[in-house]
Formats: C-alpha cells, structure tokens, sequence
C-alpha cells in the first residue's frame, strides 16, 4: 500500500531526489518512477510535490539542471548532483541512518 506524502517525516523527500539525481541525469517524471520502482510501490511522489521540490533544491544549489530531449523526444529538464548536493545528500543519508536506527530500537522493545 503506498505511503501517502504527509506520511513522510519533513525533509525526506529532499533526500531521496537527490540520492535519485546522485544516480546520473534525470527528468522529474524519471525521478518520480525511479522513487517509485525502487521503494516496490510503497512511496509515490505526485508532481504537486515533486516539482516544488526540485525548484527548491535547484535554488539551493544542491541540483543543477539542463535541458534535453526525454526518450519520447519532448523537451525536459535533466537534473544531476552538484557538488554541494553530495555533500548534503552525505549528511542527510547519515542522519537518516541515524535515526532509522533509533526508531528500530524504540520499535523492538517497547511494548
């Protein structure tokens, strides 16, 4: 059953674009299927959510994008890692870790 996007914690779905875009250049419907195919269904991005997103970690510097021509030969924005963005993505995977871990071990033993 997929997770709906206000079941997210904050800041999530910021971190899972750019460790898609760490994967080469993609265009935002690529990232939302890539998000999509690798969780098995579970996290479905809507683009109400995905673009926003993608504007604002643009702005920040963490994405840098061009212009190409998706497999269908429409126009698209290619989005890839900048240098900044791996170095937030690197903090954010080990943060996620981080807490994962501590929610696990809240989860096995309280009852």
């Amino acid at each position: 059953m997929p997770i709906e996007r206000s079941d997210l914690l904050q800041g999530t779905l910021d971190m899972l674009i750019l460790k898609i875009a760490a994967l080469g250049p993609v265009h935002g419907y690529g990232i939302s299927q890539r998000i999509r195919q690798i969780s098995k269904e579970v996290l479905q991005v809507q683009q109400g959510s995905l673009y926003p997103a993608l504007h604002r970690l643009e702005k920040r510097g963490w994405l840098e994008a061009d212009w190409g021509s998706s497999s269908n030969g429409r126009q698209a924005k290619f989005y890839r890692l900048s240098s900044k963005g791996r170095k937030q993505l690197d903090k954010e995977q080990s943060n996620w870790e981080r807490l994962s871990e501590a929610v696990a071990l809240i989860m096995q033993t309280a009852h």
